[in-house]
């Protein structure tokens, strides 16, 4: 039952008293209309609770904009929304057209920084020997077919969702779609992602996967907490013992900040489930993911403490930072069989006020003690 503006309200109750959801919550798509991001399209949910965020259609189906009552929860990049007719794949072009946001999916193929491989996964190796891959892969800058999107009722719960569908494929090459479905309960104050994917080729081919979850002020500042059920932290970045051990408290930005990245051995719950979070106690108010462990077993913070670009980003994926090749030396990189499917579960959302984020941080600790 949704709980908006201090009460509960059936379905019967709640529609008594407005002409139509719009009027509290609901599902609207617009065409961006000016700059990089001219033709974009986008899905604006509001829950009525005073979350909301956005669907980028045209980037992958990911989550830009995300607020809690006003106040904004994801790190926006400087070059905001860009089209993907502007999107560069090669090297670190992945960059000029990355506009952060709430979630913003790596792969399909490849993610992390860009490698050279053989080119068995291309299936006319006469043409090339060796593939090169760029920042990330290919998967966010491609755009999405909208398949549909609205609100459900189910009994007294209305669900507010949106289904898109992005293709990553190549000639000779992998032949992978992406089907999503985001919902969000009226009332609620977060989001799930369902993703799967499959190989709809005829080929064997590579599979990465990582959500790029991008948290920036009010969030993040000095005195933000990372709250994650780590085993072990590690990092490959040069670091001082003093920085390792305080990298999950956030400092105020810091001109010519190095980025660094901190990968975590994680413990889950009874369910397999890994809750996630970084909190401003001060603020009251936190940005979490809850993801399954089975499906994604590995997980880094990208810690940027620069003067503008100031963030941290929770990144739940399938391999270990250190990219492609690490993953494939280990014998852990994936493949997908022709027709092969492989489901990801992705939950975001809001911790606002003491209380929630105590009780979530209880919850963290507890896991990380039985882990």
């Amino acid at each position: 039952m949704p709980e908006l503006f201090g009460r509960a309200y059936s379905r019967t109750e709640l529609l008594r008293r407005i002409g139509r959801l719009d009027q509290v919550a609901g599902v609207r798509l617009v065409i961006l209309d000016d700059g990089l991001g001219r033709g974009v399209r986008i899905l604006e949910f509001r829950t009525g609770s005073g979350f909301s965020f956005d669907v980028v259609v045209d980037r992958c189906f990911d989550v830009g904009r995300c607020e809690m009552n006003g106040r904004p929860l994801n790190w926006q990049a400087n070059a905001g929304i860009v089209g993907p007719w502007f999107y560069e794949n090669d090297a670190l072009g992945w960059f000029r057209a990355w506009g952060g946001g709430m979630v913003v999916t790596c792969g399909l193929d490849h993610i992390l920084f860009g490698a050279q491989d053989d080119a068995t996964d291309f299936h006319q190796p006469h043409i090339f020997k060796t593939l090169s891959y760029g920042l990330h892969g290919r998967v966010g800058g491609l755009p999405a077919r909208l398949v549909g999107y609205g609100e459900r009722w189910d009994g007294d719960e209305c669900v507010l969702w949106a289904e898109g569908e992005v293709l990553q494929s190549a000639v000779f090459g992998e032949h992978l779609l992406l089907r999503r479905r985001i919902e969000a309960y009226v009332g609620g104050s977060h989001f799930k992602i369902h993703d799967q994917v499959e190989n709809v080729g005829h080929s064997r081919v590579a599979h990465m996967l990582l959500y790029h979850c991008n948290t920036g002020f009010p969030v993040v500042d000095e005195g933000s907490e990372l709250i994650v059920p780590s085993l072990a932290t590690t990092t490959d970045y040069e670091v001082s013992a003093k920085e390792l051990a305080e990298y999950a408290t956030m400092s105020g930005p810091v001109e010519g900040y190095t980025e660094t990245c901190y990968e975590h051995e994680l413990a889950a719950d009874d369910d397999g489930l890994v809750p996630v979070a970084l909190v401003n106690r001060d603020l009251g108010l936190g940005v979490y993911q809850i993801f399954r462990l089975d499906q994604l077993a590995h997980h880094t913070v990208w810690r940027m403490m620069g003067e503008d670009t100031y963030a941290l980003a929770m990144e739940p994926s399938t391999n270990r930072d250190a990219g492609r090749e690490d993953a494939k030396r280990r014998g852990e990189l994936l493949h997908l069989e022709p027709g092969e499917t492989r489901p990801y579960d992705l939950e975001v959302g809001a911790l606002v006020g003491g209380t929630e984020i105590e009780e979530f941080a209880r919850r963290v600790e507890r896991i990380a003690v039985s882990g």
